[in-house]
């Protein structure tokens, strides 16, 4: 007889993990413990909105334009206001970077502590209304200064983070997480409304079977960009060429590249000379999470994390995924500066 029951008794919740890796922690004052518990509740707050969307009437936009040029969305609002209320309650955070935002926002004296953090409160928005995955994407940092709040202490390279993290809200609700120790994937349980762990340690495949990127804009790709998807297309050594897969929600697609290997491209073209992906809260937290599962992320001439933040908006190109492809586009992009 087996002595498995079919309900858990001793499940580790993301809640438990977190504080248990605090607890290992020489010095820990629990106060990042607190940050990481009060983002996991606007996660499920938003999680349980994106669900009850439809229903609620909050499909469709609010009539804005957000700093970034994306039209508003009525759960994108919503989605903002969680994160920020819920971070600046925590007491643990001085400043906070929103894509919702133009200007930083600077928690009031009262509730202050000494983390940074940068975040997408609802990633691959303009996918909501198609009922498509969507996301919130984060990254934690130490305000390095003594100096009063302000933008100045989230230009910080992502080499500083001290964790990032995303959730999905697809077919279930996910949470990738690394605090500088691997990734751990957790599930939400709607019976619970506990996150569980599900995956720890997560590493990505050394070389992956399929490439994600938006071909629509193929027109405007640079010659190493076009030379490298001819070669996954049409492979030189007779072997399967690669599949094509693009959800257009850049949570998703990083997701599905973390779990089964490949590599996902934002890069800059003609267009977007500069990329479209936004530094601090899109490309850092990603790169942080993907080089932890021992992938790279790079904009092309340099790591992603070796970047030094200008401004708090700051566009780069994104190319990130198995090691061995990240390493062939690498070698295509040589060869054509070495060319020209």
């Amino acid at each position: 007889m087996s002595d498995k029951t079919p309900f858990e008794t001793d499940m580790l919740t993301l809640t438990r993990f977190v504080m248990e890796k605090g607890r290992r922690v020489k010095g820990a004052t629990g106060e990042l413990t607190q940050l990481l518990n009060s983002m996991l509740t606007a996660i499920k707050a938003i999680s349980s909105a994106v669900r009850k969307a439809g229903l609620a009437h909050m499909f469709g936009i609010a009539g804005t334009v957000n700093v970034t040029g994306d039209e508003v969305k009525k759960l994108d609002v919503l989605s903002n206001s969680l994160v920020i209320n819920m971070l600046q309650s925590s007491y643990s955070t001085c400043v906070l970077i929103s894509e919702e935002n133009k200007e930083a926002i600077v928690t009031p004296k009262d509730k202050r502590g000494k983390y940074v953090v940068c975040f997408d409160p609802l990633d691959g928005s303009s996918n909501i209304d198609c009922l498509a995955p969507i996301g919130t994407i984060f990254a934690i940092y130490k305000k390095e200064t003594d100096d009063e709040p302000s933008d100045k202490d989230a230009l910080q390279p992502g080499r500083n983070i001290v964790a990032a993290g995303y959730a999905l809200y697809g077919s279930a609700t996910l949470v990738a997480l690394s605090t500088g120790q691997g990734v751990d994937c957790f599930m939400l349980d709607p019976g619970l409304g506990e996150f569980i762990l599900v995956d720890r340690d997560v590493k990505i495949k050394k070389k992956g079977k399929v490439y994600s990127l938006n071909e629509g804009y193929a027109k405007y790709f640079d010659p190493a960009m076009t030379e490298y998807l001819q070669r996954k297309k049409f492979p030189e050594d007779g072997s399967s060429p690669y599949g094509a897969r693009y959800v257009g929600s850049m949570v998703a697609d990083v997701h599905r590249t973390l779990m089964y290997g490949g590599i996902f491209m934002y890069p800059a073209n003609q267009k977007s000379p500069k990329g479209k992906l936004r530094l601090l809260y899109e490309c850092n937290p990603m790169a942080f999470i993907i080089e932890q599962a021992g992938g790279i992320a790079t904009t092309g001439t340099e790591a992603v994390l070796d970047v030094r933040p200008e401004s708090i908006h700051q566009r780069v190109p994104l190319i990130l995924g198995s090691p061995d492809d990240v390493q062939e586009y690498l070698a295509c992009v040589q060869k054509h500066q070495k060319s020209s």
